[in-house]
């Protein structure tokens, strides 16, 4: 069946999947038969019903990540034949559709590749790591009390533009199992730009830069070698300027005090 004919009727596909039973178990990839899939389904739609057959059948589903469906959450962490995402421009997983596959077509699934994303069981990877990022971070202290007005801060319209568009990232780690490093620069890039560029940020820009950078050392994250695969698989076109952006906030917080200092004295 072609893929024109697909579009007015259903498929048959053959998926091969990861599956793990748990942290340290040994993984392997199984075998499925995805049958009765329309161009209308989504990607997680059609695990969801791949998982239907294998219940019936009493076997165990596989296990995958998922929340909001829409594109947001980031959590549907999966590579899809090699690609984290599935390789379309600027889509998560649960924004595939099964419309961009033909009937007969072998599909390969697995979960995020990568030191500091340890698999749980099957897809689903522990992305704590980002989180510990942010907990180093990825924030800005504020003065409990009234809040002030939203003119009392002026913040010039490219400041503001260059801040949404770091704030795009979802944190859903694409970069990272991208990444032939498995590094975490672009996400971490994304985040301190955002708060580097603006008032608010800046006070506390030295520390944030320094604590993030010694945390990624310290979650098993890699360098950056300037592939540009983070950007390529970012489903949100997160740009590798946001690393460059990292860089140069390190480099100031060496220059500006001593507060970058003890990332390379290994404390």
């Amino acid at each position: 069946m072609s893929a024109q004919t697909a579009e007015h009727g259903t498929m048959t596909l053959k998926l091969i999947v990861w599956r793990q039973a748990g942290p340290g178990k040994q993984g392997r990839f199984e075998t499925y038969t995805a049958k009765n899939i329309t161009p209308h389904h989504s990607f997680l739609e059609m695990l969801d019903v791949v998982n239907e057959e294998l219940i019936l059948e009493g076997k165990e589903p596989i296990a995958f990540d998922h929340d909001c469906r829409e594109g947001i959450c980031g959590m549907c962490s999966q590579v899809v034949n090699g690609v984290p995402h599935g390789g379309q421009e600027r889509t998560t997983v649960c924004q595939l559709h099964m419309r961009k596959f033909k009937d007969g077509d072998t599909i390969y699934i697995e979960p995020w590749r990568a030191r500091a994303f340890p698999i749980l069981k099957d897809l689903v990877v522990d992305r704590g790591a980002l989180d510990k990022l942010i907990q180093e971070g990825g924030y800005i202290s504020a003065r409990t009390g009234g809040v002030p007005d939203a003119n009392a801060t002026p913040i010039s319209k490219a400041d503001a533009d260059y801040s949404m568009d770091a704030a795009e990232c979802i944190g859903c780690g694409a970069c990272v199992a991208a990444c032939p490093n498995g590094a975490a620069m672009l996400f971490t890039g994304a985040k301190v730009a955002q708060l580097a560029s603006l008032p608010q940020g800046q006070v506390e820009a030295p520390v944030r830069v320094a604590d993030m950078i010694q945390a990624m050392q310290e979650c098993g994250f890699g360098n950056c070698s300037n592939h540009y695969e983070c950007q390529a698989a970012c489903p949100k076109g997160i740009d590798v300027k946001f690393i460059a952006r990292l860089n140069r906030e390190f480099l100031k917080a060496l220059f500006k005090s001593k507060a970058g200092s003890h990332v390379f004295a290994g404390e």
